[in-house]
């Protein structure tokens, strides 16, 4: 019987682990370095994200595993598409999976809490013959 010893990712200032978190059409370029710090298209997360319940939508995953993680990874994030509450809910899954990767033990309370969970919910197609997805002309009987 073998036994597999699975290896940690190195991790250091210049090697990383990548991982991309979607949501809408918003999608996150996620990278997690060793160090300090949340930037998110070249500017910190609380620039980036101006309301208050952003960021820490952002960064719940860092928040959940606790140990100062806030202290422990750089987080580096790339997000285009879609607005902003679908952007912080991206960069929280990429985050999710990232630290997963990074670390195999994370993944049962990363799970229970739902951050590893894609939300495939999109915007319905307009159809034609109708105003909207579902919206129909209005019908009059006279």
């Amino acid at each position: 019987m073998t036994t597999t010893t699975e290896k940690k990712p190195k991790l250091d200032e210049k090697t990383y682990i990548a991982a991309v978190g979607r949501r809408k059409t918003a999608v996150a370029l996620v990278r997690i370095y060793k160090g300090t710090g949340f930037i998110v298209n070249t500017k910190s997360l609380e620039k980036f994200f101006i309301d208050n319940e952003l960021p820490l939508v952002a960064k719940a995953p860092l928040t959940l595993i606790g140990d100062d993680a806030e202290k422990k990874y750089k987080v580096e994030a790339r997000v285009k598409g879609g607005g902003k509450k679908g952007q912080a809910e991206a960069i929280r899954l990429g985050l999710s999976r990232a630290l997963q990767t990074y670390n195999k033990d994370l993944r049962l309370p990363l799970k229970k809490a739902g951050f590893l969970k894609r939300d495939s919910r999109m915007k319905e197609r307009k159809k034609y013959g109708l105003r909207g997805a579902r919206r129909a002309p209005q019908w009059a009987k006279r």
